[in-house]
């Protein structure tokens, strides 16, 4: 056993990373999970599948805290956005990705007391799609 392999946490360790990275970057909090999703391909391109799927599961958990939270808040009179997200409903949610609007547009899906169910089912199905491409770009 050599030394470097003693500071290799193990495949498992890169999973959790992205998990957490995931996460934290669908919160207000400031993160680069696509970064660490293609560290992760690049070391251990195996792992595609667990990858994206924890990506995946991160970043929505994270978008459905924020839709969780701003659900909480008390209901005013819709703005113009509002009204236009509200127009658009769950599907919208697509674009949770995006950054900076993406938190905007789970809290408002809160805010709104959209179903969670379809804000979760399209919320994941737009963080998938954006995980896939970074994912076809590193491998």
């Amino acid at each position: 056993m050599s030394f470097l392999s003693l500071l290799d946490p193990g495949p498992e360790a890169g999973l959790a990373a992205l998990l957490a990275s995931s996460f934290l970057s669908a919160t207000l909090l400031p993160g680069g999970s696509e970064l660490v999703l293609a560290g992760v391909l690049a070391l251990r391109p195996e792992q595609l599948v667990a990858a994206l799927t924890l990506a995946t599961l991160g970043n929505t958990l994270g978008g459905m805290s924020t839709w969780a939270l701003a659900r909480l808040l008390p209901g005013k009179a819709d703005t113009g956005r509002l009204a236009w997200v509200r127009h658009h409903g769950a599907p919208i949610l697509l674009l949770s990705w995006v950054p900076v609007i993406g938190d905007a547009l789970c809290a408002a899906a809160g805010w709104l007391r959209l179903a969670w169910l379809p804000c979760l089912l399209w919320m994941a199905a737009g963080k998938l799609l954006r995980y896939a491409l970074v994912a076809f770009a590193v491998l």
